[in-house]
């Protein structure tokens, strides 16, 4: 390793002109291998840890003070052949940023959406101008929110959020569940298939029969199936539109229980006789409580407990899950914690810091961490 002389600045430098960031594997690769200009953000307000975003991912920004000081040099003098003699001393640094792969946290979208719903009938009210309400656009949601863009995408589906004319608009899940409803009626009525039904007669069905919009159809048949690239061929994805079918008959059930055997048959009735062979409980994992029948041990009364209206803080989500149940099975807990675990490693980091297990005959259970 050459000697070099180390010097200080002959004019005062400002402290704090630099930071250490450290990076992880996978981001280190993707800097190394990108050819084009790579998008980085760092994100977040006055009261908020701040985020590192690249264009899919999202890392919590951490600070770890060092026992030994790192100095940042710069070269001063070389000799005749390019060898650097005196480094000269920038600034000295006693921390280094970490980058910890993250949930995006999009837990403000749906109060930045407030009030912007898309409902039935919608489509006059805004032909006519009725609603003066000012809008939010996409890159103004992507600036508020701490997520990249490729998680704040995916959570515009996973959330049924539409984009009319340039404006964020949550779909209401009354309307969906009736739009669905439609698809699926009318895919029998013009004798479609499912994997390749025609874009054009249904939404001309849809718009002339019930007064959907057609760019609301489309959306809609994006986040349940594949268009082409002409946008011509429907490929619908059963099991996504079961599921959701599913969802909004049980969302009925939120206070009073039905039983399984009656929840079912209504779902099956929802979805036609096509597609009962997919409908199954497990499809709704995340989104309902199960409870022995007060009046008969052998029936199974249902609710409707959906893992998306549960606070994302873990600490706040397990005092509401253990409020509402004093014991969770392992495999009826872990649902309702995916959405705020990065993978299954950091799902049981959780249930290790928050929750405690136990083992009987019936299998693994999780109770509340004693404090």
């Amino acid at each position: 390793m050459p000697e070099v002389d180390i010097a200080f600045p002959t004019e005062q430098q400002p402290a704090g002109s630099f930071r250490l960031l450290e990076l992880p594997p996978d981001l280190c690769k993707l800097i190394e291998s990108s050819s084009e200009g790579l998008n980085l953000a760092i994100k977040g307000g006055t009261d908020d840890d701040a985020v590192l975003c690249t264009s899919s991912k999202t890392y919590t920004v951490r600070s770890v003070v060092l026992s030994n000081c790192v100095l940042v040099v710069v070269p001063s003098d070389q000799d005749p052949n390019g060898n650097v003699e005196q480094v000269v001393i920038q600034d000295s640094l006693s921390e280094v940023l970490e980058l910890i792969p993250a949930v995006p946290k999009l837990h403000r979208l749906n109060g930045l959406l407030r009030g912007h719903e898309w409902e039935e009938g919608q489509e006059e009210e805004e032909s006519f101008g009725a609603s003066k309400q000012k809008r939010i656009t996409l890159e103004q949601a992507w600036s508020a929110l701490q997520a990249s863009e490729q998680e704040l995408s995916g959570a515009l589906k996973e959330k049924h959020i539409l984009i009319i004319d340039g404006a964020l608009r949550p779909l209401s899940s009354s309307y969906l569940h009736k739009i669905l409803e439609l698809l699926l009626m009318h895919l029998v009525s013009l004798s479609q298939t499912h994997e390749a039904a025609s874009v054009v007669e249904l939404c001309r069905s849809l718009e002339y029969d019930h007064e959907v919009n057609r760019e609301v159809t489309l959306q809609v048949m994006r986040w349940f199936g594949e268009l082409d690239a002409a946008n011509e061929s429907w490929n619908m994805d059963v099991e996504k539109v079961v599921r959701q079918v599913g969802l909004g008959v049980l969302r009925q059930h939120r206070r009073d229980q039905i039983a399984e055997h009656e929840f079912m048959a209504k779902w099956n009735t929802a979805i036609g006789d096509t597609f009962t062979s997919t409908a199954c409980l497990s499809l709704l994992s995340g989104n309902y409580l199960c409870a022995a029948s007060s009046l008969s041990s052998s029936t199974t009364m249902i609710s409707y407990f959906p893992c998306a209206e549960l606070p994302t803080d873990p600490a706040a989500r397990f005092t509401d899950l253990f409020l509402t149940r004093p014991r969770w099975k392992a495999d009826d807990i872990k649902p309702y914690l995916s959405e705020i675990a990065v993978d299954s490693k950091d799902l049981d980091k959780l249930l290790l810091k928050y929750a405690r297990a136990l083992t009987d005959k019936d299998g693994l259970w999780y109770t509340a961490r004693a404090r």
